[in-house]
């Protein structure tokens, strides 16, 4: 008898929820009066048979919004409201990010991606639609995870199934650190059209990384020293491109590049270069991206904004 019962109190509510029929009609449907119909209704919800759920609409802080491209000079900040857990405040801005990208690489050509869970989550999030007409091309080399989904070519193969596009690899590490190899690599046939392609990209999105990132891949760990000569580990505030920058946004391997990929003046003549930030801990990252002009947009929450801006007040206090 429990068992119909339930199936009783399922095809009202569906016939309710799902297909819209008024108390009204369900009174004649099942031939029960409206009272016992409503009743129905509420034990379903009560029981848990019956779930609702209200998606709150993503809000942004304008007003920091506007502070932080005040500060820095930035085409775009979004700066999403805080949410009440550490779960949502990702989800909200992973999804923000996702929707604001897949409208720019609708008006794109060539799109360019670093790695990371960060970007793969928003890949994760993109509405499937055809694009033939855009290019997805890794733009450095190989982060060298290569059993991981987060990898950089898995990474641009999953975008460019999203919208039924073309891809480019470029078949070779992150980082070499013999000068002529590498350079002498770049004018392979074969990589040509990687190389070509990705020098016209109008569009990146990438995370920001930490210097703590380099050292989860063993052997960018075991050379650090000669990958990144005369850096002072103490000196790195993040990571873009495979570079490593300080809170001021300086590039500390400037002349002495170890990074297989288009240069630095290549990437910084893209068009729209757009970081994804979820923790607070990659603020100082964030900060010094923002100082160096190294993206032209970015994605974040409350949190990370607030702590940038510690970050930088901080920075003020320690001079004087």
């Amino acid at each position: 008898m429990d068992v119909k019962h339930q199936e009783l109190l399922a095809n009202i509510a569906q016939d309710h929820y799902l297909s819209k029929l008024s108390i009204t009609e369900l009174s004649d449907k099942y031939k029960l009066s409206r009272y016992l119909i409503t009743k129905s209704l509420d034990e379903a919800l009560a029981s848990g048979l019956v779930k609702i759920t209200v998606n709150t609409p993503i809000t942004r802080n304008f007003e920091l919004e506007v502070l932080f491209k005040k500060l820095f000079n930035i085409r775009n900040a979004f700066i999403i409201k805080n949410s009440d857990t550490p779960n949502d405040n990702n989800e909200n801005i992973i999804e923000y990010a996702a929707e604001e990208i897949q409208s720019l690489i609708r008006q794109s050509r060539v799109v360019g991606l670093t790695w990371g869970d960060t970007v793969l989550s928003i890949i994760g999030h993109f509405q499937a639609e055809l694009k033939e007409d855009v290019v997805f091309t890794q733009f450095v080399g190989d982060n060298m995870k290569y059993n991981s989904l987060s990898g950089a070519t898995p990474i641009v193969e999953k975008a460019a199934a999203k919208f039924g596009s073309p891809y480019l690899t470029m078949p070779g590490p992150l980082y070499i650190l013999n000068d002529a190899a590498r350079n002498s690599l770049k004018q392979e046939p074969a990589l040509f059209p990687a190389f070509n392609t990705a020098s016209k990209m109008d569009l990146l999105f990438t995370g920001v990384g930490t210097l703590s990132s380099v050292d989860t891949i063993p052997v960018w760990k075991q050379h650090r020293a000669e990958i990144f000569e005369n850096v002072d580990p103490d000196q790195v505030a993040g990571m873009l491109y495979g570079r490593p920058y300080d809170i001021e946004g300086n590039l500390l391997t400037s002349g002495k590049d170890k990074t297989f990929g288009i240069s630095m003046d290549n990437v910084m003549t893209t068009i729209h270069r757009i970081g994804i930030i979820k923790s607070k801990f990659k603020a100082r990252a964030l900060l010094g991206a923002l100082r160096g002009n190294l993206l032209t947009e970015f994605v974040t929450n409350e949190a990370v904004a607030n702590r940038v801006l510690q970050e930088m007040n901080a920075g003020s206090q320690s001079v004087k």
